[in-house]
């Protein structure tokens, strides 16, 4: 599939990049990257997708690519609300109708924050991994020390000096989180780099430590999305169809996320693939299957 050309739209406070795969007038798809990755990570699954008939939508998330915001004065808040803000308001521009969302790492988060927030504008949803509304309280708690380990640059990111080593040596951070995360994805250099051309954006190191300063209850958001996050924190159950994927080899989710079934009350599948935390690129197919089943329920 040829490269499609970045472009941008203007919401509220960003100027919002991202890329277009298909027909204009296709159903519509929005998916979402994470924490090192970009919009790219949806190639594959987007090259199948349109075969299908669709319009994919993959937004480089704040602080990544050439995504920016407009005022020098906005907070460079990487909280849920923000980023799923950020979601709903590029649908809108766009005038995407009840779009199919989906994503993971930060992008499962924002697409679940969204479908929670504002189901009557999503068509359904794709999760990796599982329930994936931050728990900010609940961050606040030791996890058991083997997942803490495994979370060892949350924990760096909570230090100035962790804000140096990510100024510093973000593609090497980045690389290693790759390798660690997704152990038998053989990814090549080519792949890697452009990636990595995303993270020269001026806002990245400021928005991925607010990130995870924030979600660890140490530093505040932005009080104008606060309503939000209380919302979010009474644990919103998803009403929109959804089908939820966990990676067998994911040391970020160990034991999977089958546990948060409940938490789905509209129609929902979870199902099981063997690869780590960055399944759209390493299991390509199983992500697109995931929204051409939520396509095909809302027919």
């Amino acid at each position: 599939m040829e490269e499609p050309s970045v472009k941008i739209i203007e919401t509220d406070i960003l100027l919002i990049s991202y890329l277009e795969h298909g027909a204009a007038d296709g159903w519509p798809v929005l998916l979402s990257h994470g924490f090192p990755y970009d919009a790219h990570a949806f190639n594959t699954v987007s090259s199948i997708l349109i075969q299908a008939g669709a319009r994919v939508i993959a937004p480089f998330t704040r602080g990544f690519g050439k995504t920016r915001f407009i005022s020098a004065d906005t907070m460079r808040t990487g909280q849920q609300a923000a980023r799923a803000t950020d979601v709903i308001q590029l649908s809108q521009v766009l005038g995407l109708k009840r779009p199919i969302v989906g994503g993971f790492d930060w992008g499962g988060n924002s697409s679940c924050t969204v479908a929670a927030l504002w189901p009557e504008q999503i068509g359904g949803l794709v999760s990796y991994a599982g329930y994936d509304i931050v728990d900010v309280s609940g961050q606040r708690h030791a996890a058991t020390p083997s997942l803490e380990r495994v979370c060892w640059y949350q924990h760096l990111f909570q230090s100035e000096r962790g804000r140096e080593c990510l100024t510093e040596n973000r593609y090497e951070l980045s690389r290693i989180l790759w390798k660690e995360w997704s152990p038998d994805w053989q990814f090549d250099e080519e792949t890697f780099a452009r990636t990595s051309k995303a993270f020269e954006n001026p806002d990245f190191v400021d928005v991925v430590i607010h990130t995870y300063r924030w979600m660890h209850g140490l530093n505040a958001g932005d009080p104008s999305l606060q309503p939000l996050e209380n919302f979010l924190a009474q644990k919103p159950k998803i009403t929109v169809p959804a089908v939820t994927i966990d990676g067998r080899a994911d040391p970020l989710k160990p034991g999977g996320t089958s546990d948060y079934a409940s938490l789905f009350i509209g129609q929902h599948e979870h199902i099981v693939t063997n690869a780590g935390h960055n399944v759209p690129q390493e299991s390509p197919q199983v992500f697109a299957d995931a929204v051409l089943k939520v396509h095909n329920w809302l027919k």
